[in-house]
């Protein structure tokens, strides 16, 4: 791998670009592999595609980068979705003599089912393909053959998991558990927003008012994105039930790592667990037991980690499996080591930028 290279960004979410986050803790490991990873910015929506493309070129020569990781999706290459432009990008690097790797951080198309919806997802189709054939390396953050757009996978496809956008998680497995007196926690990290957020909200305390009829009071601990907008519905939703709801809202990363540690088991609801949930890996990476729903996209190594995982005809009842995560201490326990396990081996930064080194070594 070279000594230098860039990783390019586009339009920033908000009010947290995880992918932002992404690209410096990945920076931060390979710098201690002694490669230098620096963060670009295509400014397309302030300056318009063609003054800032030739920006990047002139803030970064190829010269003394001559590989770019340029990430991937859809919202960052255009405001509502239809991000055909991408593949400019490509293109404008090649001429100048750049090798490129995509990382592909949301290889799926969008839903929905209006003339619109079907449109943006043929546009995003074309062009996931389209980056797919330019690039010199593809990196995908789950397994390449779980993606059906994808003809086949070759050496030009990798597969690379996120990691946690934590510093120093290790720090929570001494901590986790040590108040014997304290109430049996479950923590929820971040949420979606609008209708299908408020259908998570529902999930979350159907399964904690069941897992609290059979195992006692209970605290639910609710953090990160758009955590604060749910809170007023937890508590309407829980009415009489034993169990205290703690919203703490957009935290620094190291005040996350402090409270999941306070945790026994992280519930998941926004969708199948996956290599690319950085939420569902913090938990992991925090030495936590995590109750999620499988799906298309549920493969190893994640399934290696201390998961319990519902059945398809099991819908969205998490209730059950939380209550027997809570219920038996030496259960809990055996899935908290394997979910330890599972950071050492694969979604450590460490392991992550190996993997980045090892790929980007290759012709």
């Amino acid at each position: 791998m070279p000594n230098r290279c860039v990783a390019v960004l586009g339009r920033p979410d908000m009010p947290t670009d995880a992918v932002e986050e992404y690209c410096r803790y990945l920076a931060s490991a390979l710098a201690a592999q002694g490669t230098a990873l620096e963060i670009a910015r295509v400014r397309w929506a302030e300056a318009g595609w063609r003054s800032a493309l030739s920006e990047l070129s002139a803030k970064f020569p190829v010269q003394q980068n001559p590989w770019f990781l340029l990430q991937y999706t859809a919202l960052a290459w255009s405001r509502r979705g239809f991000s055909w432009r991408f593949p400019s990008l490509i293109r404008h690097l090649h001429k100048r003599g750049a090798r490129c790797a995509i990382v592909f951080h949301d290889a799926e198309t969008y839903f929905g089912n209006r003339l619109v919806d079907r449109i943006r997802r043929a546009v995003q189709l074309s062009t996931m393909r389209t980056a797919l054939r330019l690039a010199d390396l593809s990196v995908f953050t789950i397994p390449p053959e779980k993606i059906p757009w994808i003809p086949a996978p070759s050496s030009k496809t990798v597969f690379i998991p996120v990691g946690a956008n934590l510093p120093s998680p290790e720090t929570a497995w001494e901590k986790t558990n040590s108040t014997n007196d304290a109430l049996p926690t479950v923590a929820v990290f971040s949420l979606s927003e609008g209708s299908v957020g408020a259908g998570e909200v529902t999930q979350i305390a159907d399964a904690v008012r069941y897992a609290s009829e059979r195992v006692g009071p209970l605290r639910l601990l609710v953090l990160g994105r758009n955590s604060e907008m749910a809170q007023t519905q937890l508590q309407e939703k829980l009415g009489s039930a034993p169990v205290q709801v703690v919203v703490h809202g957009l935290l620094p990363a190291e005040e996350i790592v402090r409270l999941l540690s306070s945790c026994d088991v992280m519930l998941f609801v926004r969708g199948p667990l996956s290599t690319r949930r950085g939420s569902a890996i913090a938990g992991i990476a925090c030495g936590l037991p995590v109750v999620a729903r499988q799906g298309w996209e549920t493969a190893p190594p994640i399934t290696e980690a201390g998961v319990v995982l519902l059945e398809a005809n099991e819908g969205n009842n998490f209730g059950p499996a939380l209550a027997r995560v809570l219920a038996d201490r030496s259960f809990q326990l055996q899935l908290a080591e394997r979910s330890r396990q599972a950071y050492r081996n694969h979604f450590s930064w460490q392991v992550i930028a190996s993997q980045f080194e090892e790929a980007l070594r290759k012709p």
